[in-house]
């Protein structure tokens, strides 16, 4: 219909089916490669690098086009091009051309190869119905937009195409149509009623807001510090006045200090970096290259950098500049009161960053921990799931299950449509007896065998699982408490639903706890069971607890071969697959904290100066106060007290503001931990303690110094 109606607003459009792993053969050898099948417009429009043949030779019905690495592992160095290929066991493709791999910090850089749309057509019969059922979801549209098109303005237009030709009930179903531009589909991928609400794009944004507070407080350390020595420095700007430099000539000055500090500080964060990057690299689960080979890094980072100088070093050049000659030379030169205040807004400042990125921390894992605390329905531990391929395994599924019995190794085996971690696929077209006209029909639609239930370990509210002793099981389903809850079901056990256009009637036969197949951090969706015998993608084993983890898996394997020597055995602990939920809010959290303690180090730097310079100007006070019989323990209150109220001020205006920030991040998660009092009050006392402890060996030591030696010029 784009193609039809819009074709002036595109210069090309393309189809492309789900990206999957598949068996390509050739001669003796077998290899597994993820890719997918795609029309013959696809390659022009991602402008494939082609090392062999042409962008546009998948026009033909059997015909595949190779990346780099897939032709080396297929063919070795040798000319790949009209070679053929058998296809999963059962077609054969001729080599058309290929094309430089994928760079690897795209989506589609697993495209190991792409198979022509007509081999595609002529090898499902299910595409036929495909073409015209407005509610299936199993490809992806891509247009290239003609010049001078609004996007926008475009996306109106299309909006509607599904709402008004789908029927009434895709009507209510995601019924909007809408342009994402591929540069956006990493950052921006969150999407809610066809409007994007973030994505990746908000990490980003988090880290770089992070990254330059910390910046910040490391330039509040060198305000800070240069101004409290301003005394030190006093005459050395009076003699300069007094033989002629004016003031422009010393903010000069202290400029150049600052640029070259700033400099120096980058140069060591290079070193730093460089160090760092593999640690780093690990955490954040990419391989970042070495981007100091790149003229922009340098343009960038050297014009940060002296920018960081500048701000740094403003203060300081205007506040010594700014000195009185005459008072300066005459000794009567004394900073008033009013001059610490700056500094103690900036002292109240970093620790207020601290407390927020500290608070924020917590937060962080303790909504990990919540979520992974979370009830999941099922029993993982023990669980294996095994990507299959349904055509090769053929009609063998139940030898091989009890084969896998047989050994001792899996206590009970079923196959799936979807693994017990992620949802595949979902359907619209469902109907029963009192049905809202005007709910949204959508149901995640899980294709099982008889003993899924027993294998997954389901925990059945009513009814009762599929059997093979009951004929009629193959058109029964079992619905999870989300579903019931969705379908307004008082007494749902005996109801009846009807599927598709055909209205194929299915009963219930039992309603199961929800298992958390998709985010652990949102609801169970509205879930469907029901008994297949084809199109299933997962094995899922339940391993005998009473045989180890590495003797099992040996021995599954060995089965495994027997069966399908064609398919590489590839296997994921269902324990695994589900921790890797967590991975993003981890890697936020080890992060958040990676900065909070850089937060908290570069700020006790500053405290522990600033402790210095205050016991050095309040010496002598320190040894009259003695003298006069005050205690080690007096003295240390005295000197605590000022820094211990600016951190109180940092906790009072920190605790509202992060409570804030951290009450809109979880307010993104419907599932998600309540912020609690305690956070707020472990961290004020934490930071409370870590300012007595750095403070304290400058006021103890000042305490116990002798006072002779700081009267005696008196």
């Amino acid at each position: 219909m784009l193609r039809r109606d819009f074709a002036s607003n595109f210069k090309h459009t393309g189809v492309t089916f789900w990206t999957g792993s598949h068996i390509l053969t050739t001669g003796e050898k077998k290899v597994a490669l993820s890719g997918t099948y795609v029309t013959p417009e696809i390659p022009e429009m991602f402008t494939l690098k082609m090392i062999r043949g042409s962008r546009n030779s998948l026009n033909g019905a059997s015909s595949i086009l190779l990346s780099r690495s897939a032709a080396v592992a297929l063919f070795g160095h040798t000319d790949p091009l009209g070679k053929v290929i058998r296809f999963d066991e059962q077609g054969s493709l001729a080599v058309s051309g290929v094309y430089e791999d994928l760079p690897v910090n795209t989506t589609l850089h697993k495209l190991m190869y792409m198979v022509s749309w007509g081999y595609f057509t002529a090898t499902q019969d299910w595409l036929k119905r495909a073409g015209t059922d407005w509610g299936e979801d199993s490809f992806h549209v891509f247009v290239q937009v003609a010049d001078n098109v609004n996007i926008q303005e475009l996306s109106a237009k299309i909006r509607d195409i599904k709402a008004k030709n789908g029927g009434p009930s895709e009507a209510k179903t995601n019924p909007d149509l809408f342009l994402q531009p591929m540069r956006n589909w990493h950052l921006y991928e969150e999407f809610k009623n066809g409007v994007n609400i973030g994505g990746a794009i908000q990490y980003v944004w988090l880290f770089a807001i992070v990254g330059v507070f910390v910046l910040l407080l490391a330039c509040i350390n060198f305000m800070n510090l240069s101004t409290a020595r301003s005394e030190k420095r006093a005459k050395e700007v009076g003699i300069r006045k007094a033989v002629g430099s004016v003031r422009g000539q010393l903010i000069a000055q202290f400029y150049a200090e600052s640029l070259l500090t700033a400099l120096l500080a980058f140069g060591l964060s290079l070193f730093l970096v460089r160090l760092s990057l593999p640690a780093f690299n690990e955490l954040a689960g990419k391989e970042m290259p070495a981007f100091w080979t790149t003229p922009y890094f340098w343009l960038a980072g050297l014009g940060f950098t002296l920018f960081t100088g500048i701000i740094a070093g403003s203060y300081p050049a205007l506040y010594l500049s700014s000195f009185n000659p005459v008072k300066v030379l005459k000794g009567t030169f004394k900073a008033g009161p009013m001059a610490a205040i700056p500094r103690k807004i900036l002292v109240v400042t970093q620790f207020t960053v601290s407390i927020i990125l500290i608070v924020g921390t917590i937060v962080v894992f303790r909504q990990v921990k919540f979520a992974q605390d979370r009830p999941v329905g099922y029993t993982r531990a023990g669980l294996v799931n095994i990507e299959t391929n349904d055509h090769i395994l053929g009609n063998q599924f139940n030898a091989l299950r009890q084969d896998m019995i047989g050994s001792g190794a899996v206590k009970e085996m079923t196959r799936s449509s979807s693994p017990t971690t992620a949802v595949y696929n979902n359907r619209s077209d469902v109907s029963w007896t009192g049905k809202d006209p005007a709910l949204a029909v959508d149901f995640a639609n899980i294709r099982v065998t008889t003993a899924y239930g027993k294998t997954v370990g389901w925990q059945f509210i009513a009814g009762r699982d599929f059997s093979t002793r009951f004929l009629t099981d193959s058109s029964t389903v079992v619905l999870n408490e989300a579903a019931v809850k969705y379908m307004g079901l008082k007494d749902p056990v005996g109801q009846n639903l009807n599927f598709g256009k055909g209205n194929k009637v299915y009963k219930v036969i039992g309603v199961v706890r929800d298992m958390v197949m998709g985010s652990p951090y949102e609801p169970a969706k509205q879930t469907i069971f029901y008994i297949g015998d084809t199109n299933f993608d997962s094995m899922i084993l339940r391993i005998n607890p009473a045989m180890s983890s590495h003797e099992a898996i040996s021995k599954i394997a060995g089965i495994f071969q027997r069966y399908m020597p064609s398919v590489p055995f590839s296997y994921q602990f269902v324990d695994d697959a589900y921790a890797q939920k967590f991975s993003d809010e981890e890697r936020v959290g080890k992060l958040a904290s990676a900065f909070a303690v850089l937060a908290i180090f570069i700020s006790c730097l500053g405290l522990f100066g600033m402790a210095s310079f205050m016991a050095e100007q309040r010496v002598k006070e320190i040894g009259v106060r003695k003298v006069l019989g005050a205690t080690v323990f007096g003295l240390w209150s005295l000197l605590s007290k000022d820094f211990v109220v600016l951190v109180v001020i940092a906790i009072l205006i920190a605790t509202p503001v992060s409570y804030y920030v951290m009450h809109s991040w979880l307010s993104h998660y419907t599932y998600h931990a309540q912020l609690s009092w305690w956070i707020f009050a472990l961290t004020g006392l934490g930071a409370v303690l870590i300012t007595l402890a750095t403070v304290s060996y400058q006021s103890i030591s000042a305490a116990l110094a002798n006072p002779v030696k700081s009267l005696r010029s008196e």
